[in-house]
């Protein structure tokens, strides 16, 4: 299938989050005790995980656009046979309790705005999916 000015719209709002991200503004700390640190670092890798697993399982059907490549396959074993879409899951558990550990006010906002993303965006790709698929 054809990538649409869609597909290019939510890669591009994903990765202008994704860099967003990575900034940092003092005046939004907060404070989470402390003695969860490792807590929170363990479920973010567990979140790193998910994705490259993830990613391993789509092989070549892997694409950053939610239309589903001309010549993909619906993959619906390994995590895709319990979560449709375990990379958002894992980007988003990744960044939340990475936002948590760096007591970080502003990551949890974009979070935020990466899980409103993430649900459109996956709509989309569910109807572009339900297209190819049918069944």
């Amino acid at each position: 299938m054809a990538v649409s000015s869609r597909d290019y719209i939510f890669v591009g709002l994903q990765f202008v989050l994704f860099g967003a991200y990575l900034l940092e503004f003092p005046q939004l700390r907060l404070n989470f005790p402390d003695n969860a640190d490792i807590f929170n670092l363990i479920l973010a890798g567990l979140g790193v995980i998910i994705i490259i697993v993830s990613m391993l399982q789509l092989s070549t059907n892997l694409s950053p656009f939610p239309t589903p490549k001309k010549d993909s396959e619906l993959v619906v074993t390994g995590l895709f046979k319990y979560v449709r879409h375990p990379i958002y899951s894992g980007i988003l558990m990744t960044t939340f309790f990475l936002a948590i550990y760096l007591n970080s006010g502003y990551k949890l906002i974009i979070v935020f705005l990466l899980g409103i993303l993430f649900y459109y965006k996956s709509n989309h790709e569910e109807r572009e999916l339900r297209k190819k698929f049918p069944g």
